[in-house]
């Protein structure tokens, strides 16, 4: 199939993935949203994106990772605003609102307390995890389309790792929505026994990490095993960087 500009991260993701072909993805698009909301173009300075960020808020880690990006300016701009919504959205949840008070068939934990909800609400939200979501979805759907009808693509795909099983579940709910009848049955027929396959070759690695630690093996060739950790960490949960 001809390579297309859409085609063109997924096809990168596949040579470059090492375990997970999402996870390259996933990575590569968080780089380019903290490069849009903090980078040289000054997104943050613009009127309709500081309204969305306000919105949503950030999650502990990017919170962690836009300190780390360098930009303590456009950080503190973000903040600043935020930290404001905050404020009144607090304000509001709590306006009128007693503590303590029941109705008639109400019980005290009925969870009815509008300033827990908008606290737990806002735990939820987050502009670079709900952007990273859509994209993540948007390439899982691509890439269905060129196993679909690539063969050089899946031949690609197959002699790779698989995936960590995070994204593979994901996969799965794509592939549940958009493929259907024999074609949906063959996915799974090829998919779950090489997402298998590449879990053991994992489990080996690591336990021939801990075999390497027994005295009768301290001369022994480490094999694959000596980032057996951090591979297997992804392979459970997904990028662990």
């Amino acid at each position: 199939m001809k390579e297309q500009l859409h085609t063109i991260p997924i096809n990168d993701a596949i040579a470059e993935a090492g375990e997970c072909p999402f996870c390259y993805i996933e990575k590569k698009s968080e780089e380019r949203m903290l490069d849009f909301v903090l980078g040289s173009s000054s997104s943050y300075m613009e009127s309709d994106i500081r309204d969305q960020t306000d919105k949503a808020g950030f999650c502990r880690q990017h919170f962690k990772k836009m300190f780390d990006y360098g930009n303590a300016l456009g950080s503190a701009w973000i903040l600043k605003t935020h930290l404001l919504r905050q404020i009144r959205e607090m304000e509001q949840a709590a306006k009128g609102y007693t503590p303590g008070k029941k109705g008639l068939f109400k019980k005290k934990d009925d969870g009815d307390n509008p300033i827990t909800k908008w606290g737990e609400a806002r735990e939820e939200s987050c502009y670079v995890c709900d952007s990273l979501k859509s994209t993540c979805k948007n390439y899982q759907e691509t890439f269905l389309d060129l196993y679909r009808k690539d063969p050089s693509f899946k031949e690609q795909v197959l002699n790779g790792q698989a995936f960590c099983i995070t994204h593979f579940i994901q996969l799965l709910r794509t592939a549940d929505r958009k493929l259907s009848g024999d074609e949906l049955a063959e996915f799974y027929r090829v998919m779950l026994p090489f997402e298998k396959e590449n879990l053991e070759r994992v489990y080996e690695d690591v336990a021939w990490f801990i075999e390497k630690y027994d005295y009768q093996n301290k001369d022994a060739d480490w094999k694959n095993s000596k980032d057996a950790n951090i591979r297997a960490m992804q392979k459970l949960k997904g990028r662990v960087d």
